[in-house]
C-alpha cells in the first residue's frame, strides 16, 4: 500500500442554526431550564423546584407531555405547552440483527439523519451514540469518514438519542420502580463511538452527558459512559474536568506515517503528542484505565513489530487495548486481518501485561458494526475506486 495522506476536513465544525418557536427542553442544563421558565413567567423564588418537577418528569418518567406532569398545576402546565415542547429525533427505521443489536436511523432537525446502536450483552445494554451528522475527521477505515460533516448535534440531539433507545426499550420506569442502579436498565452504558469527532463538539457533548449522568433522571454513572476521541489534545485534559467520563482513543497505528494515512488528525496531533497528553491526563489511574482501540487490517498495522511497538509506546499508561476485527463496508479499501494474526498479535501484548480483548463483531448484517455508520443518504454513494483514491491507496 503506497500513498499520500488523505486530507482532514476544517477543524471548525458548523453550529446548528436554532430553529425559531417554542424552545426544547430537552438538552437543556438545569441552568439553562431555570433561566427558560423564569423567562416565561415562573416566579423567581419556585423556578428550582420547578426544574427539579419537570426534570423528573422529562428524564426519569420519560414524559412527553406537559399533560403528564400530574403534580403541576392544570394552568401551569397549559403556560409551559405555549411556549416549551419536549422533543427527541424521530426514528426513521429501526433494524434488529440476529445477534439482538439495534440500529436505528433518527432524523433531527433540518431532516439530516443520523444513526445509534444499541447492543445487548449478558451483563450490559451499551447505546452508541452520535456526536455530528457526518464527521470531522476522514480516517480511511471508516464508512461514517466517507460523509463529509454537515453540522454538530445538540445536547438535545445527543441525550435524545438515549431517551429514544429507552422508549424502544420500554425502559421508562413505572410508578414506584426505581431508576439508576436499583431499577430496570437494559441500557446500562453510553459510548460516545458513533458518528462524529466527539471533541470538537465539546460543549454539547458534555451537557447532554451531564444530563445523562444526573442523578434524578437517567442516572448514569459516569464510569458507564466512554468517550472515544481520535485525539484531539487539546480537549483531552476538559474530558477529564468537565465530564469526567472513561476516555477511549482511536489509535490503530504504531508509528506517525501509517497513523497518518488511518487517522489524518495526527498530522496535527503526532503519537508523541498524544501520548504526552494521556500521560497527563487527570484521571490516569489503573482503576480508570485508558482503552486504546485498535482496528486490525491486514498488512497495514498487524504484524508482530507493531504489537511490541505498541507496547512501548503506552508503557507508563494504566491502560488496556481493544483489538478490532475490521469491519468491511460497501467500497472499503482495507481488508480485516486474518484471525490467527489477531490472535498473535493479542497475546503479544496480553504477554507485555496489557488486557487485549478482541472485540466480537456486532450487528454486521445490519451495517451496524463499529466503523460502519453512515445515514441512509449518504451510504454506498461512492465507488470503492473513489474511496479509495480519496484516501491515498493505490492497489
Amino acid at each position: 500500500m503506497s500513498a499520500s495522506a488523505p486530507i482532514t476536513q476544517d477543524v471548525l465544525t458548523i453550529p446548528r442554526k436554532l430553529p425559531d418557536g417554542p424552545t426544547n427542553i430537552v438538552g437543556l442544563t438545569r441552568d439553562q431550564l431555570r433561566a427558560a421558565l423564569i423567562a416565561a413567567g415562573t416566579p423567581e423564588k419556585q423556578a428550582k423546584m420547578r426544574v427539579n418537577q419537570i426534570w423528573q418528569w422529562v428524564y426519569h418518567w420519560g414524559a412527553r407531555s406537559f399533560d403528564e406532569m400530574t403534580n403541576l398545576a392544570k394552568g401551569y402546565r397549559a403556560q409551559l405547552a405555549e411556549q416549551f415542547v419536549i422533543e427527541v429525533p424521530e426514528v426513521v427505521s429501526r433494524h434488529v440483527s440476529a445477534d439482538g443489536t439495534r440500529k436505528y436511523l433518527v432524523r433531527i432537525a433540518g431532516g439530516h439523519e443520523v444513526e445509534v446502536v444499541y447492543i445487548p450483552e449478558t451483563d450490559r445494554g451499551t447505546l452508541c451514540i452520535s456526536s455530528q451528522v457526518g464527521c470531522t475527521l476522514t480516517c480511511s477505515f471508516c464508512h461514517t469518514g466517507t460523509q463529509k460533516l454537515v453540522r454538530n448535534l445538540t445536547a438535545g440531539e445527543i441525550v435524545g438519542q438515549v431517551m429514544v433507545a429507552r422508549d424502544d426499550l420500554g425502559e421508562w420506569p413505572e410508578p414506584g420502580e426505581g431508576t439508576g442502579e436499583n431499577g430496570p436498565r437494559l441500557l446500562s452504558n453510553i459510548v460516545l463511538m458513533g458518528m462524529g469527532e466527539p471533541l470538537y463538539n465539546f460543549d454539547n457533548v458534555r451537557d447532554a452527558m451531564k444530563i445523562a449522568m444526573d442523578p434524578e433522571g437517567i442516572s448514569l454513572s459516569r464510569r458507564r459512559i466512554t468517550l472515544s476521541t481520535s485525539g484531539v489534545v487539546p480537549e483531552i485534559a476538559r474530558t477529564a474536568e468537565e465530564i469526567g467520563c472513561m476516555l477511549a482513543i482511536s489509535f490503530h497505528a504504531t508509528e506517525d506515517q501509517t497513523r497518518d494515512k488511518l487517522v489524518p488528525i495526527n498530522k496535527r496531533w503526532p503519537i508523541a503528542d498524544l501520548l504526552d497528553a494521556l500521560r497527563a491526563y487527570p484521571k490516569l489511574s489503573n482503576s480508570e484505565r485508558i482503552t486504546f482501540e485498535y482496528v486490525m487490517l491486514k498488512d497495514v498495522n498487524d504484524t508482530d513489530e507493531d504489537a511490541r511497538r505498541l507496547v512501548k509506546l503506552i508503557k507508563g499508561i494504566p491502560a488496556k487495548i481493544n483489538l478490532i476485527p475490521f469491519n468491511e463496508w460497501p467500497g472499503a479499501p482495507y481488508e480485516r486481518s486474518d484471525w490467527d494474526r489477531i490472535e498473535k498479535f493479542a497475546d503479544i501484548i496480553y504477554k507485555a501485561g496489557y488486557a487485549s480483548p478482541i472485540r466480537t463483531p456486532r450487528g454486521e448484517d445490519i451495517m451496524a458494526a463499529c466503523g460502519q455508520l453512515k445515514s441512509a443518504t449518504e451510504r454506498a454513494r461512492k465507488s470503492r475506486a473513489q474511496i479509495a483514491a480519496e484516501a491515498g491507496i493505490t492497489e
